[in-house]
């Protein structure tokens, strides 16, 4: 396997990764746990479901470690094919990765406020449970402000894709479009929450673009196209 080939796949393979651990934290926990604008009831089923909240920022944690890994793995994939580019795409990615451990801290505190700690018993229980719920938001909107990251490290990233030469330029032109959708997705959430969810749905087939970049990684590689040597190149155009 050549080398360009192998760090493709292993490139691949973080990315894969990430398909369990994201959706899990980001999707299926806040569905079943968060009741939109009822602090009361988020709190209950919180405390109900310790072990499920807790899995969750675990997941949040391990997920971007693995972006960490992912956009390691590409940088080193992408090295040779512009330095600088490659170096865009990875700065992106870490300042990411760092507003998300940053963002983990929310739902920490929203956990010890539903609890209700020692020193946080100079407070009411509706009170606790509200800074809860105001903690729970705030990891929703850190979420909707690492959005903008999620999008803008895919600009170098479909650039180098695109002038790799051995990843299909239209996964490039795709991740561009992925980068968009989550910029806009991202401006929505800050000024127009109300349609976030809509908004989310008619993005779906510009997200896929990651999806696409991470399926041709793991099956097909980075096979580079052998070169055509000069006279083979010029008898095959006076046969044509």
């Amino acid at each position: 396997m050549e080398p360009t080939d192998k760090a493709a796949r292993v490139a691949g393979f973080w990315y894969l990764s990430m398909v369990i651990t994201g959706p899990f934290a980001l999707i299926y926990v806040p569905s079943k746990l968060i009741v939109r604008g009822d602090a009361a009831a988020t709190a209950s089923r919180i405390l109900e479901h310790q072990t499920m909240f807790r899995l969750a920022i675990a997941a949040d944690l391990v997920n971007t470690v693995i972006f960490l890994g992912t956009a390691l793995a590409l940088y080193r994939l992408f090295l040779g094919v512009e330095r600088i580019r490659a170096a865009q795409m990875l700065t992106l990615a870490a300042v990411s990765a760092g507003v998300g451990f940053l963002n983990t801290l929310n739902s920490l505190a929203a956990l010890a406020l539903f609890r209700g700690v020692e020193f946080l018993s100079v407070f009411e229980k509706p009170q606790r449970e509200a800074l809860g719920m105001l903690f729970v938001r705030l990891h929703s909107q850190g979420n909707t402000i690492n959005e903008l990251f999620w999008g803008l490290w895919l600009l170098p990233f479909g650039i180098l894709v695109i002038k790799s030469g051995f990843i299909p330029k239209f996964i490039g032109v795709w991740l561009i479009v992925n980068c968009a959708a989550y910029v806009v997705l991202s401006f929505i959430g800050l000024f127009a929450a109300q349609y976030s969810g809509t908004a989310f749905l008619v993005a779906q087939p510009a997200l896929l673009g990651e999806l696409a970049i991470m399926l041709w990684l793991l099956i097909r590689g980075a096979k580079r196209r052998a070169a055509v040597p000069a006279a083979g190149l010029a008898a095959s155009r006076r046969l044509a």
